[in-house]
């Protein structure tokens, strides 16, 4: 199985919204969140170099000598997006690539931008092997999980499915 930086942040935010997305139903390009994700990416690498590098299956939002960068809309699932960023410093390490991680969230709570830094380390490395084996028992089930009501359930792109 090709784990990709989205199935980790999923894994996180959503176990159901994983188990979808990695059974290839996407529902994404019907999100207003998303496409605004989008937008503030494209702003925010716009005329930049180094900006949203495609290798192998993760997309890096901004690559400097020092930092890998990953950009988030807002610090609302903080957890995935630490998780989604250790995963593409441990793909750049595999490719011989070493670099600290910066992750910058446009949005905090609506106020001023919020940046955390991450070094990928042993136990980094040890959790993240876990967290492989843990997405490949769910989304090798046969099933999608039970649906985990949620507050940010009304925002989320597989909303429609889940509940009507």
């Amino acid at each position: 199985m090709n784990i990709t930086g989205t199935m980790i942040n999923y894994y996180f935010h959503c176990k159901r919204q994983c188990w979808l997305f990695a059974n290839r139903i996407n529902l994404e390009d019907n999100s207003e969140d998303v496409h605004i994700g989008r937008v503030l990416h494209e702003i925010a690498s716009e005329g930049k170099e180094n900006s949203e590098i495609s290798i192998d299956n993760i997309k890096i939002d901004k690559i400097t000598d020092e930092y890998l960068t990953e950009i988030k809309k807002s610090d609302a699932d903080e957890e995935a997006s630490k998780w989604q960023l250790i995963y593409y410093l441990k793909v750049l390490k595999d490719k011989g690539i070493e670099r600290k991680g910066k992750l910058e969230f446009i949005e905090k709570n609506k106020q001023d931008k919020k940046v955390i830094y991450y070094d990928l380390n042993d136990e980094y490395e040890k959790q993240l092997m876990e967290l492989y084996k843990s997405i490949e028992t769910l989304v090798n089930s046969s099933t999608s999980p039970e649906i985990e009501k949620s507050s940010k359930c009304k925002r989320c792109a597989y909303y429609e499915y889940c509940y009507i």
